[in-house]
């Protein structure tokens, strides 16, 4: 397809992709656990025989990024290889070997009339998804969207066009293999940045947009859509340990939330400590961090009691770094820690560390974000880590979808009753 030239054939490819789109989720709706799963292992098979040409456009995708001179994290989550293709196929047969959660019904009430009362589980429609960078999500998108029976448009970031369209290439062929629509699953075939205005305000069309990239993006998204968004804006990540805390264990969780991966939105941002345990616990803590090349931003009482730490300013605690600096704050109580939580979390994942129970269960009951640990580190926020398989994103929303998202959170549920001719009122 000819990419367009103007606003107005943008709008027009818009609108046919919606179209197609919402005609193709009423067929998915009805398509079948072993359809499904077909299409999967199909696209998988594909992707292997398939190596090559993939790492070909990828490279034209690479070309471009270092002409425009793009940032080296940015071109390495662009970057295609053999290993990515390959976890790509195992992610593949990981989703099509999950559970369908789609028909399942709840436990069924019968009233004293006789009528019974569920739950079913059904797709969600249509999925818009808009995305930056990562070509991987082209194919976790599709699979989770196929998976759970709905239509999905893929919007990709216009650094990785070239990729994208030949993953997207590799989806469609598994689709016709398994029989089902064509349009199930389309990637935009334009990098004009309108696309992304028109997709979502598309509310024909479109039922929920699931926004992945920068914070840019998604307040961009947040201002402009008039299709309900999932979504998290940041991931500003604490990490508390607790007077009662066990100093080995405190140690290792702060090391690995903090360097398991910095451009993670699990990552740990601030670490608060409680003023009994810090001298037990920072200087070996921070030692550690600096060698692993972690820049500290302290609050006045962490400075005195560890060196070469840089003083801390009121945004160092709202802010998402995704790199390696992280913040460091005492704190007098756990009632403490929590009012800090509640005024700079993004409400994304927070961690106590901690043996005293009733702490523990207290700091899971007051923190309000979408994930809350006792005893771990704040990078697990992931959907295989919870045991929900690739995941499209994760939401602070509070409404529908809450912290990962992954085949469940693409489906909604419709009450069905089931009765032998009763009639209200007699």
């Amino acid at each position: 397809m000819t990419t367009p030239k103007t606003k107005t054939s943008t709008m027009e490819l818009m609108l046919q992709i919606g179209k197609q789109a919402k005609d193709a989720a009423r067929v998915m709706r009805n398509a079948s656990d072993e359809q499904k799963s077909k299409a999967l292992k199909k696209m998988a098979e594909l992707l292997l025989e398939s190596k090559q040409q993939i790492i070909e456009a990828n490279k034209k995708d690479l070309q471009a990024a270092k002409e425009k001179k793009l940032e080296a994290p940015l071109i390495d989550r662009l970057t295609i290889n053999e290993n990515t293709i390959n976890n790509m196929a195992t992610g593949l047969c990981q989703i099509a070997d999950m559970a369908d959660p789609v028909g399942k019904r709840s436990e069924t009430i019968i009233r004293p009339n006789g009528m019974m009362v569920a739950k079913m589980r059904v797709p969600i429609g249509v999925i818009g998804i808009i995305y930056e960078s990562r070509p991987n999500v082209t194919i976790d998108a599709a699979a989770l969207c196929i998976k759970s029976g709905n239509a999905t448009i893929l919007r990709g970031g216009s650094e990785a066009f070239h990729s994208n369209q030949a993953l997207g290439e590799i989806i469609l062929q598994g689709l016709r293999a398994a029989q089902l629509p064509e349009y199930a699953v389309q990637v935009v075939p334009t990098t004009d940045r309108e696309a992304v205005g028109i997709l979502v305000t598309m509310t024909d069309y479109v039922d929920v947009i699931v926004p992945r990239g920068g914070k840019g993006l998604i307040e961009r998204l947040t201002n402009e859509a008039s299709v309900p968004l999932i979504k998290h804006l940041d991931g500003n990540c604490h990490v508390f340990i607790d007077k009662d805390a066990d100093i080995r264990k405190a140690h290792a969780i702060a090391i690995n939330a903090k360097t398991y991966r910095y451009g993670i939105c699990g990552t740990m941002e601030t670490l608060l400590v409680h003023h009994e345990i810090a001298p037990a616990v920072l200087p070996d803590l921070c030692t550690d961090l600096v060698q692993k090349g972690v820049e500290l931003r302290g609050c006045e009482r962490t400075r005195n009691l560890v060196d070469h730490i840089q003083a801390a300013q009121e945004t160092d605690w709202e802010t998402e770094y995704l790199a390696p600096i992280l913040a460091i704050r005492i704190v007098d109580s756990l009632d403490e820690a929590l009012d800090h939580i509640a005024q700079y979390s993004s409400e994304h994942t927070e961690s106590i560390v901690t043996e005293n129970l009733n702490s523990a269960l207290r700091f899971q009951k007051e923190v309000d974000s979408s994930s809350v640990y006792i005893n771990l580190p704040t990078c697990f926020a992931d959907g295989f880590e919870y045991g929900l398989g690739a995941e499209i994103g994760i939401s602070t929303n509070r409404l529908h979808a809450r912290g990962p998202v992954g085949l469940e959170g693409l489906t909604t549920e419709k009450w069905v009753l089931t009765g032998n001719g009763q009639l209200r009122g007699q």
